[in-house]
């Protein structure tokens, strides 16, 4: 069960803690079983597709700034890609309290050239 405020900010700020702790049992239950991913180096359809490669990356979120408007939440943060710390933006949208979908896109040349 979530322990957010039910703000679509506080499902993703709690989803982006639970990531950052490496909790991923407690960051799926954010996303909705169907969520969808699209980043600038590939696509996941359904959240376990997702966790999948979460687990294997571990990557490490220092956030900036977010901002909420209705259901959508767009953060900006510095992402440790493995020794590549890289800017992105992103785009979550919340339905029934759960992460449905998530764009990212920031550049992918210093994570390329490891």
């Amino acid at each position: 069960m979530t322990t957010t405020n039910g703000t679509p900010r506080s499902i993703v700020l709690a989803l982006i803690d639970a990531l950052n702790k490496e909790d991923f049992e407690k960051a799926r239950e954010y996303t909705s079983d169907n969520m969808t991913f699209e980043g600038v180096l590939g696509k996941r359809d359904g959240a376990d597709a997702y966790f999948e490669d979460m687990k294997k990356m571990k990557l490490k979120y220092k956030l900036q700034q977010s901002f909420e408007e209705g259901k959508d939440v767009c953060l900006f943060y510095t992402l440790d890609m493995g020794g590549a710390n890289v800017f992105c933006a992103a785009w979550y949208q919340v339905a029934g309290d759960k992460v449905t979908s998530l764009k990212v896109v920031f550049d992918p040349r210093p994570v390329l050239a490891q």
